[in-house]
């Protein structure tokens, strides 16, 4: 009798287990069954807390990832330069040179950012009243822009021709401002010829824009922004809805260092501080690559402007998939320990965040980085590398609860305020969203309770519709949790 209740005890207590496991499994092959996922490559991996897997598909295989990529920047970003970690650009004179003010850069991607609740151009009155109480009026300025902390190397060389020059593919540099974009507005009213440029803003004056833009009497908005970094010829492609007194496209500004170099020097002309010209290291960079003999300027700092703490800026970077603030923090994680910027500070970033992982006892064999943000198509990864960097960062890392809370909550805010809202998970799932052509992924955290999960969906190359395919993930999600 006592081994029949023992045994009946046993069968209890794994059917808790293996009945729900089973359900798991079930609810994926269901998600994997889905019309339109036919011919899709799809990978699943969910885990516990402790690492145990409770439900997968095709697991161990890289897929593109899109924006789910940033999890692996931010991640590492924390773990190499702490959540209060701030960048500062200092304003300093030349020992050398009476006359010569150095606005010296290391990366920051935040100022006169529109995010972060920040006054876009508040540190631009500020920096003027510095620089007159170290310099007086009574000198014309020569300004030098050291913008070369991550060399010019500003945009990851797999991204598409089709990206770059739009907002999204800025470049990054040891000089950023305004988010290094611009603003173009359009007037498509006249249907007797293509949408008119109306204006920049900021005000773009350098830069000259090729117009093959058509409109659309349909409503169809397909137009962008192409140019090369550090050019100012841009195209206009695609098409305007018709009937617009004011339309924008968001373009990326081709040399944020040359630009900031501009709007000090009309602020301290306005405040009657002469300038006699203004200039950045590009040219000396480009001129003395080969000799690596950098210039390096004797700087006395009188100011020293600091960003907003780096917790800030990686939950931008996963609650609205800020991919410029991405790139800044991959560069930023190769530039630290390496002051060399002939050296590649995209490939350090990335070669230091696969030495952080495997370090860390994570299989990077199924990481293929070739930026920070997912914007390249040719990055890949599997969902158990994403998983196992989710559980590690909430088992293991200091900052748990930073990077936890740097995550959008489905339904709620971000890229994901839509997603499973008004369902039983609508706040209690902290995701990221990737998504770009014929690429849905979602990965985050499910924590109800006792009930704590990592999770990493990754669908490509499929036939339905997007919004088709969010609504199977949501079912899927609503399945397993």
């Amino acid at each position: 009798m006592k081994r029949k209740t023992l045994y009946l005890s046993i069968i209890f207590i794994l059917s808790i287990y293996i009945l729900p496991a089973q359900e798991r499994q079930a609810a994926v092959q269901r998600f994997v069954e889905n019309p339109g996922l036919e011919h899709a490559s799809i990978g699943i991996c969910i885990k516990d807390f402790s690492g145990k897997e409770i439900a997968s598909f095709n697991k161990d295989r890289a897929y593109t990832p899109a924006s789910i990529l940033k999890i692996v920047t931010t991640a590492t970003a924390l773990e190499t330069l702490g959540a209060n970690y701030r960048y500062k650009t200092t304003l300093a004179k030349d020992k050398n040179q009476s006359n010569k003010l150095l606005i010296h850069g290391y990366g920051d991607p935040t100022l006169g950012t529109m995010y972060l609740e920040n006054d876009q151009e508040a540190f631009i009155s500020e920096w003027s009243t510095q620089i007159e109480s170290a310099f007086g009026t009574n000198q014309d300025l020569d300004i030098v822009v050291i913008d070369d902390y991550f060399g010019y190397e500003g945009i990851a060389q797999k991204w598409l021709r089709e990206d770059i020059g739009n907002y999204y593919a800025s470049g990054s540099y040891g000089i950023s401002i305004f988010d290094n974009t611009y603003q173009l507005y359009l007037n498509t009213l006249r249907q007797d010829t293509c949408p008119l440029i109306v204006r920049t803003n900021p005000r773009m004056n350098s830069i000259r824009f090729r117009n093959t833009l058509r409109i659309d009497t349909e409503g169809e908005n397909t137009g962008f922004i192409v140019g090369e970094p550090f050019s100012n010829d841009r195209l206009l492609i695609g098409k305007l809805p018709a009937g617009k007194s004011s339309i924008s496209l968001k373009g990326d500004i081709p040399n944020p260092g040359l630009f900031l170099g501009e709007i000090v020097s009309q602020q301290l002309k306005q405040n009657n501080i002469g300038v006699e010209k203004f200039s950045t290291t590009f040219e000396q960079y480009h001129q003395q690559m080969y000799s690596k003999e950098k210039t390096v300027y004797d700087e006395e700092i009188f100011y020293i402007h600091q960003s907003f703490p780096l917790k800030d800026i990686i939950r931008d970077v996963n609650v609205r998939s800020n991919n410029h603030y991405a790139e800044h923090l991959i560069r930023t994680i190769g530039r630290s320990n390496n002051s060399d910027i002939y050296s590649s500070a995209l490939d350090n970033g990335i070669e230091k965040t696969n030495a952080l992982w495997k370090e860390r006892g994570l299989d990077t064999d199924a990481l293929f980085m070739h930026d920070g943000c997912g914007l390249a198509p040719s990055n890949a990864v599997s969902p158990t590398f994403i998983c196992d960097v989710l559980v590690y960062m909430q088992n293991e890392s200091k900052n748990a609860d930073i990077f936890l809370k740097s995550f959008a909550k489905a339904g709620k805010e971000g890229t994901v305020r839509n997603l499973l809202k008004g369902t039983r998970l609508e706040g209690k799932v902290y995701v990221k969203s990737g998504s770009i052509a014929d690429v849905q992924c979602f990965a985050g955290y499910y924590i109800n309770g006792e009930k704590k999960y990592a999770f990493t969906i990754m669908v490509n190359k499929y036939n339905s519709p997007r919004k088709q395919v969010v609504k199977a993930i949501e079912n899927l999600l609503l399945d397993v949790f």
